[in-house]
């Protein structure tokens, strides 16, 4: 049985030509001698913005890091932009799931995003946003401009605010040229607006660079008017598909097993009732 939604033919942001930046087939993952989730079939195209939900412990985390060939898959394959999923891609830049820094950290903001580079690209072709460096410095300089960090780049980087730290933290995760950004709840502990305002950032190197973006999230109310796709995970499965597709009762409700009812509240945000945990519960413990 194939445990996904009916998706559209195309992404409207990308069109229906556009390379495949990761497939799954049948894929499963097990931890402990069980299975997280399996039966796995997963496309997301170049440059599209991609959220992942579901309560703890159903594997948000643990697909980002068999997407990374951090975590073996049990069965099934999995591709990054049409090959096979390798530990150390320097084309998918990853930000763990991490608490702010500690404020006595002296570090400055560019040199933690220099620390991002690796020293030789090994042939690996730089993206058209970044082809035109010629230096480390260059490549440092334009992604922490990318982010809108040029202010405060010279600071150390535990006198920024939470906000300010996380787009530091996205620009060195690009400075090797990333054509992927793979986000483990980058959005923890920010309030509601440097939340949106994050997540707008992220959209708009989407749509301006082509990257393609993975981000496990608790609530997806912040990240709901940007995003194109949703992945849930659940009950030892997955669906995907355009937001008003997956996050609805019917087919919540078919993926847990039991009664799952999906709310709209009167300023559009979105609530989970059920057995279960809400999509909209924020948690500091970490998933699976």
């Amino acid at each position: 049985m194939r445990h996904s939604v009916a998706e559209p033919e195309s992404s409207e942001r990308a069109g229906p030509l556009a390379e495949e930046a990761v497939g799954l087939e049948r894929a499963g993952v097990t931890l402990g001698g069980r299975f997280v989730w399996r039966g796995v079939d997963l496309t997301v195209k170049t440059g599209e913005f991609v959220a992942i939900l579901g309560p703890n412990g159903a594997g948000k985390s643990t697909l980002l890091k068999a997407l990374l060939g951090v975590v073996p898959l049990a069965e099934g394959q999995a591709r990054i932009f049409g090959k096979p999923v390798r530990r150390g891609n320097d084309e998918v830049g990853y930000l763990p799931q991490r608490r702010r820094f500690d404020p006595d950290l002296r570090i400055r903001a560019v040199d933690l995003v220099r620390l991002g580079l690796d020293g030789a690209r090994w042939g690996v072709p730089l993206p058209s946003w970044l082809a035109g460096s010629r230096t480390k410095s260059q490549q440092v300089d334009s992604v922490i401009h990318m982010v809108g960090a040029d202010e405060y780049a010279h600071r150390p980087i535990g006198e920024l605010s939470g906000g300010e730290q996380q787009r530091v933290l996205i620009a060195q995760a690009l400075v090797t040229g990333a054509r992927m950004l793979a986000l483990d709840e980058p959005l923890d502990s920010l309030d509601l607006s440097n939340q949106q305002s994050i997540s707008a950032l992220v959209r708009d190197i989407c749509q301006q660079q082509g990257v393609t973006v993975l981000l496990v999230a608790h609530d997806v109310n912040p990240i709901l008017p940007f995003i194109d796709r949703v992945v849930y995970a659940a009950n030892g499965r997955v669906v995907s598909g355009r937001p008003e597709d997956v996050i609805q009762t019917e087919t919540l409700s078919r993926l847990y097993g039991a009664p799952v009812e999906v709310l709209r509240t009167s300023d559009g945000r979105v609530v989970v009732v059920g057995q279960h945990e809400p999509v909209t519960y924020h948690t500091h413990d970490h998933d699976v």
